[in-house]
């Protein structure tokens, strides 16, 4: 490792001292009255920070309020049934992040007798947990100074310093993590807190807070707010008039178009579905018999494909579009009214009532088609 990428300095660490108390006081008067910031609960805590990978806080709120309804506590997670889980997550998308939330309360229940552990090595040992969220549930619930790097704070400590690297280059990673550790350690060896620094029992939680939502509300990657921002004197991307340059991420993947057809067939007021395999994107969900279309037009051969059989009378039904990843997905459906149930279908596709079908899971395009078929 090169020597400018060891050890912050002794001029960063002033920098550091110097600008953790600006974000303290910013935070004190600034910060979003969240729910989950009403609680010191590490359960409600790991939840929330679970439901805000890759997914903005408003649309959280709500889900983040729901579960905290259905399933207040660590045990009754555990306890739950995968299919309730997935409900409450039904929307949200990622799905595999309410997955590895089950099997993390079981394991917490089996290593740590039903108690959210305090240790950041354990906490980074559960399913679905890396490093950034161990360290915000370390921060956040226990005011441990455990660093937090994620989109947000790597936008503002790039810009702040100055960062001209690619910050997904290991080296400049390393760097970044190590601002992160550098400044909230600064914060938590604050003894005597200055006018509308919060008590030092809470210093590590509230800085680490104060950089993500710095990031969120100021720090924008698009028109941000730099007359508001309390780390304006100290910023190099501002001096320098760098800001848009700031971070040098790399070009994304290009996006690719992919294009599904889904069949509704319904009979004796039953729907045929089907429950996707583990392993796969959107485990366990349930959708509409489809196929991903390679070349074939036929829609009677893409149907039979599908579905085993070929209705004689399909009928457009909507065009859903979406995006998973890099992938611009359309999703043709169409329906089809048979008087009598084919003998052969394929595995493992359920004739299903419609009271049925509100019960379970959808992955979200499918429920966007489920939703059409509402009375």
């Amino acid at each position: 490792m090169s020597a400018r990428h060891k050890h912050p300095g002794f001029t960063t660490v002033r920098k550091c001292k110097a600008i953790v108390p600006l974000l303290l006081s910013w935070f004190a008067t600034n910060a979003r009255d969240l729910p989950w910031r009403r609680t010191r609960d590490p359960y409600s805590i790991w939840i929330s920070e679970i439901m805000l990978q890759q997914t903005q806080v408003k649309t959280v709120i709500p889900y983040w309020q729901r579960w905290m309804r259905e399933l207040p506590t660590l045990q009754s997670l555990a306890r739950a049934r995968p299919e309730k889980i997935l409900k409450l997550w039904e929307g949200l998308g990622y799905y595999t992040r309410a997955l590895n939330l089950h099997k993390a309360a079981r394991q917490i229940m089996a290593m740590h007798a039903g108690k959210f552990p305090e240790k950041f090595d354990d906490i980074l040992a559960l399913p679905g947990v890396g490093r950034y969220t161990a360290g915000a549930i370390c921060s956040i619930a226990f005011n441990q100074p455990t660093p937090i790097l994620d989109g947000n704070v790597i936008r503002v400590l790039t810009r702040v310093f100055g960062i001209g690297e690619n910050p997904r280059d290991k080296l400049t990673n390393t760097k970044l993590w190590q601002l992160a550790e550098t400044l909230v350690q600064t914060a938590a060896d604050i003894s005597r807190p200055a006018s509308r620094i919060p008590h030092p029992a809470s210093l590590a939680s509230h800085f680490n807070q104060s950089l993500m939502e710095l990031g969120a509300l100021v720090c924008t990657p698009r028109s941000p707010r730099c007359c508001d921002c309390p780390a304006r004197k100290h910023c190099i991307a501002w001096r320098e008039n760098r800001i848009a340059q700031l971070p040098n991420l790399a070009r994304r993947a290009a996006t690719t178009g992919r294009r599904f057809i889904a069949f509704v067939v319904k009979c004796n007021e039953n729907f045929l579905v089907r429950q996707r395999p583990s392993g796969v994107v959107n485990a366990q969900l349930w959708e509409f018999p489809n196929l991903e279309l390679n070349g074939e037009s036929d829609l009677k051969v893409v149907a039979k494909s599908a579905l085993g059989f070929a209705p004689k009378n399909l009928r457009p039904l909507c065009v859903i579009k979406h995006s998973i990843t890099r992938y611009r997905i359309t999703l043709e459906a169409y329906q089809s009214q048979l008087k009598l149930a084919p003998t052969k279908t394929r595995q493992p596709d359920q004739w299903l009532a419609p009271t049925e079908l509100k019960q379970l899971a959808f992955a979200s395009a499918h429920k966007k088609i489920l939703a059409q078929l509402s009375p």
